[in-house]
């Protein structure tokens, strides 16, 4: 396994992360126990969930990922072994504190003190938003529309997280979904006024979706905040699950099509069908080739993989066994000229 420090901190996190948001709705507590089995065995110490998950979000399933997590805590007596990062909500979701999703307050009290219970610890190695509060473009959505005197509430959040990790319960804070100008105003106030630092930015980063490296990128590296990625294999669609227009029984696009529109964009399945015909011609495994192409950018801290099988896991931890030399590197950009991010 390789590692790399975790912002301007001292961890040492694993640059594969076990990413965990099909537990408790793809995936059953005892396969998530032998996923955190075989991952921690074999060096992935780092570990990302969210109170939102399990995914597709819903009321009936919210918190269950991290419940199944402080069970394995409880079992296994292993906290200490893993860097945890775990997400509080933004705004959005109705049956979460009854839609009351701000990052201050007696919200952030609850959502914080509630994770850690599920979790069964005591602290979080990495506490992140999961996406902003002010209206800015994620999740595949495009056309921003300003409005004026909106959410800007940088420094209270800031001075709110602060009294968590005086308190011992958070070590460090991320970012997710962030677009630079957030990410620029959280680090500006940091480093103004004495107040914690953003250390990462969980973003979408694979090779249907490279728009990271347009804005973000800089950032990560002149200010040393790396990107933690999620959706290398873009939901699936990159491991060749869904070539041919095939949605496999089971798969998150057949349980739930209308939350995975994001992928379905044109151009999507000739992008894939030309990586897969690189992967292909130099004899290296498919999944393990986009994941390794995201490990090796110099904004990234850790890829996040998801898996539903043992053997999709076992495939991806071993990517970093993968070398990518420049002329498949060359190849894979020259597709992305043809068909820059159709899935943004």
């Amino acid at each position: 396994m390789n590692y790399k420090k975790l912002g301007t901190t001292d961890i040492d996190i694993s640059t594969i992360c076990l990413g965990t948001m099909t537990w408790g709705e793809q995936n059953s507590q005892e396969e998530a126990f032998e996923q955190m089995d075989f991952s921690l065995e074999n060096g992935v110490n780092f570990w990302d969930t969210a109170e939102l998950y399990a995914v597709p979000p819903k009321a009936e399933t919210f918190g269950h990922t991290e419940t199944i997590i402080g069970n394995w805590f409880e079992k296994t007596k292993k906290r200490k072994d893993v860097i945890l990062a775990t997400k509080v909500c933004g705004p959005a979701r109705d049956y979460i504190r009854n839609g009351e999703n701000s990052f201050v307050g007696k919200n952030l009290e609850t959502a914080l003190h509630n994770s850690l219970k599920r979790l069964k610890t005591d602290y979080i190695d990495l506490y992140q938003l999961h996406w902003p509060e002010r209206n800015v473009n994620n999740f595949g959505r495009l056309g921003y529309v300003h409005k004026e005197n909106e959410w800007n509430k940088f420094e209270d959040v800031l001075v709110e997280l602060q009294k968590y990790i005086e308190q011992g319960k958070i070590r460090h804070v991320g970012l997710s979904n962030e677009t630079p100008w957030g990410v620029m105003n959280y680090l500006k106030l940091s480093k103004e006024k004495g107040l914690p630092r953003m250390m990462s930015i969980q973003n979408p980063y694979s090779l249907l979706n490279r728009s990271y490296e347009v804005g973000l990128a800089e950032v990560s590296i002149r200010e040393n905040i790396g990107c933690l990625s999620y959706s290398p294999l873009a939901s699936g669609f990159l491991s060749g699950k869904y070539r041919n227009k095939q949605f496999p029984k089971g798969s998150r696009m057949e349980r739930d099509w209308d939350f995975w529109t994001r992928y379905r964009k044109p151009n999507t399945n000739e992008a894939v069908d030309e990586y897969f015909n690189i992967s292909e011609k130099y004899n290296i495994d498919m999944s393990q080739m986009c994941i390794k192409f995201c490990e090796i950018q110099d904004f990234m801290s850790s890829v996040i993989i998801g898996a539903t099988t043992m053997e999709q896991l076992k495939t991806n931890i071993e990517s970093v066994k993968v070398n990518l030399d420049k002329e498949i590197i060359n190849e894979i950009n020259e597709i992305q000229k043809k068909y820059p991010n159709p899935c943004p």
